[in-house]
């Protein structure tokens, strides 16, 4: 799953895609309706490749708890973010054993949760596959043997 070019942005409901940077910021397209907006600079927007979440032992990218989240639901709907708090928090529980309780808030479990299945409802949740494994070609790898002795390239010197 590929979360470089989306985007969450305060104050506006669902998430977006970035389309087109302009000078006094870009042009974004919403996964929900389809419609193109522009946003200036000084909104608050946020890539959703950037962001992690707390665990005990440091911060988790939430490509990878997307991915986790995938890999329990093979790549379908999860559960919906509506359901209560201590629902959402045992399931997340499921997902990322170790996130840290006092610094995820309920919010933040219903705010993934919401977002995974936007992305899912549009197709976007996909199995990522290496390109050189997808491709039918394999590269030549040349061997050399070690023994071998190089050719040196000689130096001419003025006179």
């Amino acid at each position: 799953m590929n979360l470089e070019k989306i985007l969450a942005i305060s104050g506006k409901p669902g998430l977006y895609v970035l389309k087109v940077q302009t000078r006094t910021g870009f042009v974004a397209e919403s996964l929900a309706d389809g419609k193109k907006i522009t946003v200036n600079l000084k909104s608050n927007v946020s890539l959703l490749s950037e962001i992690s979440v707390y665990t005990y032992e440091g911060e988790k990218p939430l490509a990878e708890i997307m991915a986790k989240i995938a890999a329990k639901e093979s790549n379908g709907p999860a559960i919906s973010h509506k359901e209560d708090n201590a629902t959402l928090a045992a399931y997340f529980k499921e997902i990322l054993a170790d996130y840290d309780e006092e610094r995820v808030y309920p919010s933040d479990i219903k705010k993934i949760i919401n977002w995974y299945n936007m992305l899912e409802a549009k197709g976007l949740v996909v199995d990522e596959t290496p390109v050189a494994a997808a491709t039918d070609e394999t590269p030549v790898v040349a061997e050399v043997d070690g023994d071998a002795e190089k050719p040196k390239k000689e130096k001419k010197v003025k006179e």
